[in-house]
């Protein structure tokens, strides 16, 4: 007996029959650990035992009392500070890569290698300029500028802000091209009638091409800030995590795979998500990020 739907019928079950992999990969991977996530922070659990202890919130306690543990956003600053600076930096070489410059496709490709260099790699190459009498103390010897020079991963003042700028010079081409996209994706029609009203290039930039780069900006920041909330390859290579240099998420790692507590890094998982959201959604209402309703 054949059956004889009507096209309503088939769209949704076509519909549904494309969805249902992507929903049980969706269910697998993401839900269902999310919840185990959420049940082991309760538990002391080591990851290998069958039992699971249950403890409530004490691992939630620990993670605030213990300032190796929490105290460890200390380190984070110098990520978010240089997150911005980078954005500073990227949006400014988007403006003149945008402008009619020679070889600009060239300085294009060369500013974008950086981001394309594996993470590991990056930080290998700067380790080695931050060694004692490295590349970095040999360049400020030559300019002049040999009292600058010190132990750039020995000095607990300086350590995580040259750790800071490995993330910048590595990550700023990828805010660059995403600026430069949002540039040329802007109507020209609004820059001829500026022009013909008399307004200078900074009018321009400031009442036209920042305004429509707005919600560009918003996302960039807001990746620049989860960015640094959950830094985690430089240190690690580069330092291995050192107490000076720890940030909540390699503690984090250290917490689990090292001792051997899972259940309070899965405390410490869950605590990083919701600093994560609290710090994105005042940041979104800092830039009025609320869209108001049509």
């Amino acid at each position: 007996m054949s059956l004889h739907w009507s096209y309503r019928t088939q769209k949704a079950v076509l519909i549904i029959s494309f969805l249902l992999i992507p929903l049980a990969l969706l269910v697998t991977f993401s839900i269902y650990p999310f919840f185990k996530l959420i049940y082991y922070s309760f538990t002391s659990w080591d990851g290998l035992s069958p039992t699971f202890t249950w403890v409530g919130f004490n691992n939630y306690v620990q993670i605030f009392k213990n300032p190796a543990l929490f105290g460890a956003f200390a380190h984070n600053f110098s990520y978010f500070v240089g997150g911005i600076v980078q954005n500073i930096f990227a949006l400014i070489l988007a403006l003149v890569l945008n402008s009619r410059i020679r070889a600009r496709n060239l300085f294009r490709t060369i500013l974008f290698v950086p981001y394309i260099l594996n993470s590991v790699a990056v930080v290998y190459i700067f380790k080695f300029m931050y060694l004692d009498n490295g590349a970095l103390d040999i360049l400020l010897n030559h300019l002049g500028l040999s009292h600058l020079e010190t132990s750039w991963l020995g000095n607990d003042a300086v350590v995580n802000w040259s750790l800071a700028f490995v993330s910048f010079w590595q990550y700023f081409p990828f805010n660059m091209v995403i600026y430069l996209a949002a540039l040329q994706s802007l109507p020209q029609d609004m820059y001829e009638a500026a022009s013909l009203d008399g307004a200078s290039r900074w009018q321009t930039l400031w009442f036209i091409t920042l305004p429509n780069l707005k919600s560009i900006i918003q996302i960039n920041l807001l990746l620049t800030v989860s960015g640094a909330l959950e830094a985690f390859n430089i240190p690690f290579v580069m330092t291995n995590a050192s107490p000076p240099t720890a940030t909540f998420l390699t503690n984090t790692m250290n917490v689990a795979f090292t001792f051997h507590n899972f259940g309070l890094a899965s405390a410490m998982a869950i605590v990083l998500l919701i600093i994560v959201f609290i710090v994105i959604s005042i940041q979104q209402w800092l830039l009025g990020g609320r869209r108001e309703a049509a």
